[in-house]
């Protein structure tokens, strides 16, 4: 080929001041044919180089069965699979390979890369297609009552739109996990066709030698209800999610340090979802579109919410300990003395553990436990127990739970007012609180020391409604009664009785 200099000045001679191909051929040094063919040339696009392959009768033969085995051992884990070595051992033994041990490694390491696509230095691009999201965990500090805590939010992001949600839980349990998502679906009216997670421990049980996931049961049931697919990225392999990890690190930076204050969950991730929407007016990083406009593709792709939200709870078969507690997650719950050395039932949501009797009725509730907290105790089913004991009131955490007023009560009882007291909060405190039972003990101690039957009786007046009802006043007798009084009989007296009372006559 010539070089482009000569070319040109084939084409500015022919073309331009029309010599013919011949005499320009002469002065060249070439053919006349060349001098034709480049002056009339159109395309003088490069064209794209032909890899010349040699043709290698020792190689050849085996490329076919060493890509037959790289494919197969592509499906196992990476010790099962045959090394370079073991290869070029096995093409001698079994096909009489004479070639070298280096021709072998240099294409075994060569067909990975194409074959299994193994280039760990390569990641994956991925597309983003509205509707698809991306969900992941992230931890940041909290100030909750004065006092630093670790949280975790729950983030779900829209790669396509760069919009994001998040939750904010006390765990990263399959409680919190499944409310989380249940939480966000509900605030969006839809949920993403295709959702993105990482090997999260509440989804994912075992990764199998394949590849394929062994997944939680309350997984696959929450997936089956709200009807999205679900895809897992490979372990390790952080780019396969980067929109979502992205976001954690943006949402942490942006929103929630330094330590955000919060008294309730539920007000502060009313807060989180104001800040997200409130995130939306900003312009997408490479769009240079409003992320709140390019959402809208998002939302038009979502699935329908099903008719019934997911009830984000398990349930627990546990047998209750000598002191009728039961252990759930390494923390202690009461429930009551009667199920001492008994099975009970237990069913966990994110905030609350219920505990049911066989008839899955509930025994007691409490607030679940997280943290440094190790036992939940409700009081109520033990104070029949403890009216047996009063002596051992003084060393509860009941007692320390007693209003002032209960306290001071209490201490001015004798043993057998202690347990008549004891018996009758056993009692009353069952539906209550002990607002009105205190209100009653005050109401009752207005005469002095009262009885519990006196504060049992001012209770339920006040339960009904009645409170304690006026003293009807006696009618005041003359000072000086007449000496001589004439007594007769007749009806009309008791009308003057009436009327001397405040009473009518019908």
């Amino acid at each position: 080929m010539l070089a482009m200099a000569e070319i040109n000045y084939i084409r500015h001679e022919t073309n331009t001041k029309g010599r013919n191909y011949s005499e320009v051929a002469r002065q060249m040094g070439v053919d006349w044919r060349t001098v034709k063919k480049y002056s009339e040339m159109e395309d003088f696009n490069l064209e794209q180089p032909i890899k010349q392959t040699r043709k290698s009768p020792v190689m050849d033969p085996v490329k076919p069965i060493i890509d037959k085995w790289l494919l197969e051992d592509a499906k196992k884990k990476k010790k099962f699979r045959r090394t370079a070595k073991r290869i070029y051992e096995l093409l001698r033994k079994e096909h009489g390979f004479k070639g070298s041990d280096r021709s072998i490694r240099d294409y075994v390491s060569k067909r990975k890369k194409e074959l299994i696509e193994e280039n760990g230095e390569a990641a994956l691009p991925l597309d983003t297609k509205p509707g698809a999201a991306q969900v992941d965990f992230g931890e940041a500090p909290f100030l909750y009552q004065g006092e630093e805590v670790i949280r975790h939010y729950l983030v779900l992001s829209f790669p396509y739109s760069n919009a994001f949600l998040f939750q904010v839980f006390p765990s990263q349990n399959r409680e919190c996990f499944l409310q989380g998502l249940t939480n966000m679906f509900a605030y969006l009216e839809g949920v993403p066709h295709t959702i993105r997670f990482d090997n999260l421990s509440p989804a994912v049980k075992k990764i199998l030698p394949d590849g394929e996931r062994e997944l939680t049961e309350e997984f696959e049931r929450f997936a089956a209800h709200y009807g999205f697919s679900y895809e897992f990225c490979n372990p390790n392999s952080g780019n396969e999610k980067g929109h979502v990890e992205s976001m954690v690190k943006y949402i942490r930076n942006n929103y929630l340090l330094p330590s955000v204050p919060y008294n309730t969950l539920s007000d502060l991730n009313e807060q989180a979802l104001t800040w997200c929407i409130e995130d939306r007016e900003r312009l997408h990083y490479e769009k240079e579109l409003p992320i709140s406009e390019l959402h809208m593709a998002d939302k038009e792709r979502l699935l329908q919410l099903p008719g019934k939200a997911y009830e984000c709870i398990r349930y627990e078969h546990v047998k209750a300990d000598k002191y009728g507690f039961i252990r759930i997650d390494r923390k202690q719950y009461s429930t009551s003395p009667r199920y001492a050395g008994q099975a009970v039932t237990a069913k966990l949501s994110f905030d609350e553990v219920s505990i049911l009797n066989d008839q899955n009725e509930v025994l007691t509730t409490h607030p679940r436990l997280y943290g440094s907290e190790r036992r939940a105790m409700d009081w109520k089913p033990y104070l029949t127990l403890m009216a047996k004991r009063p002596t051992a009131l003084k060393y509860s955490s009941f007692y320390d739970q007693l209003p002032n007023e209960w306290k001071e009560y209490i201490e001015a009882c004798s043993l057998a007012e202690k347990k008549r007291a004891l018996e009758l909060l056993a009692v009353i405190l069952k539906e209550q609180d002990f607002r009105l039972p205190t209100q009653a003990l005050r109401m009752a101690s207005e005469h002095g020391h009262p009885t519990a039957e006196s504060i049992k009786h001012v209770f339920y007046q006040l339960v009904n409604g009645r409170g304690i009802r006026d003293t009807i006043p006696l009618p005041r007798l003359p000072e000086k009664l007449p000496l001589a009084v004439t007594v007769t009989r007749g009806l009309k007296h008791y009308d003057q009785l009436l009327t001397s009372i405040g009473g009518e006559r019908s």
